[in-house]
């Protein structure tokens, strides 16, 4: 599992996609189920923008290029609404 941190703007994308490659990588590597489906749970998350939204579609994407199953977890509310407004909320499952 990928916790997000507190801030997701188009500064911190490049250092999440890698925590998620690093977290994708170690998860294929200890099997099992956390190696099925990998989850990003943004419960931490307090300031973000429409970048947090990439980071998603782009953790998704690349989970299903290694054949793994995808989730999110507890996104703000307001995040949920952006994604709503922007037409992907129903790309991002919820766990």
């Amino acid at each position: 599992m990928l916790l997000l941190p507190s801030v997701i703007t188009h500064a911190e994308v490049p250092h999440v996609l890698s925590l998620f490659t690093q977290t994708l990588n170690q998860a294929a590597a200890a099997g099992g189920s956390e190696a099925a489906m990998l989850t990003v749970d943004g419960s931490d998350l307090r300031q973000f923008d429409s970048s947090a939204l990439a980071v998603l579609l782009e953790c998704q994407r690349m989970a299903r290029a290694k054949g793994r199953a995808f989730s999110v977890r507890s996104l703000p509310p307001k995040l949920t609404e952006l994604a709503r407004l922007y037409g992907v909320d129903g790309l991002l499952q919820s766990a």
